[in-house]
């Protein structure tokens, strides 16, 4: 039985504590942690089965098997290093932390270290296995084209320092173009998927993102287009957002619980 913590209890958080509660075998959530006490509330008054303990990060790794990380950016930093360290597995959900290239370097030496797993999920987008495929034998461009509803950018690094008025947006409007290494910075809660895109193919400063603030969906819309030396796909993902938050699409926290039950799996699936 795998020992599950999970940090983070928000919209995807509380998803995967659900998941792991009822439909993952071989899994027990043993432990969850969260920086704002009604999240822990809300996502204990969700489960049916399990009875985690409520731990700090420190208390969290040092009794668990697997943590999961659904909590920020800036918890990656903490939270990752620190239960490689213990010898933990981790699943994280903030990918957009490994732009910082001396984290990443840190995190996989610390895995091979310990002989632990790291594991990123797709999130909320599809194509992954294709893309990593076609890394293989060479990949000329990446790109991410994101359009949200104008509440989804909201409190956003970018829309905040630009002093851009969400309100006052009527029509489909180019908010952000640039690599990916600027864009998971500028967004951090929106656009992982630049970072996951990232790490599959030719890397941060090589993969371009535009981002449009579009009022007119109720969708997040990721369409993804990649040429190389084995040809070209696109694909158009249409995501319904958490009704927890908008930010943040649905299929995220899909992603992740696919991957938990992945792992649990002897047929391992796709490339």
């Amino acid at each position: 039985m795998i020992r599950v913590g999970v940090v983070g209890c928000g919209a995807i958080g509380t998803e995967i504590c659900k998941a792991v509660d009822t439909s993952i075998p071989g899994m027990k959530l043993y432990a969850i942690y969260d920086k704002h006490e009604d999240s822990v509330k809300n996502a204990l008054a969700s489960l049916v089965n399990s009875h985690p303990r409520v731990l700090d990060v420190p208390e969290m790794v040092l009794e668990v098997d697997m943590v999961v990380e659904c909590a920020s950016q800036s918890a990656v930093y903490e939270v990752v290093p620190m239960a490689l360290k213990a010898k933990c597995d981790v699943l994280v959900a903030s990918i957009g932390a490994f732009v910082d290239a001396e984290l990443f370097d840190e995190v996989l030496s610390i895995a091979k270290e310990n002989s632990c797993n790291i594991y990123l999920p797709s999130g909320a987008i599809c194509g992954i296995d294709g893309l990593r495929s076609a890394s293989i034998a060479g990949i000329d461009s990446v790109s991410l084209t994101t359009e949200k509803a104008p509440r989804g950018l909201a409190g956003a690094p970018y829309i905040i320092e630009n002093n851009i008025d969400l309100d006052s947006i009527t029509d489909k409007t180019l908010i952000f173009e640039g690599t990916a290494a600027e864009a998971v910075k500028a967004f951090p809660a929106n656009v992982n998927v630049a970072a996951t895109l990232s790490i599959a193919g030719i890397g941060f400063k090589k993969t371009h993102v535009r981002i449009f603030a579009n009022p007119d969906i109720t969708r997040n819309i990721h369409e993804i287009t990649v040429k190389g030396d084995f040809g070209s796909f696109t694909n158009r993902i249409e995501n319904v957002p958490s009704p927890i938050n908008p930010k943040t699409s649905y299929l995220a926290a899909l992603s992740l619980i696919a991957t938990l039950k992945k792992i649990s799996n002897p047929l391992q699936l796709g490339t």
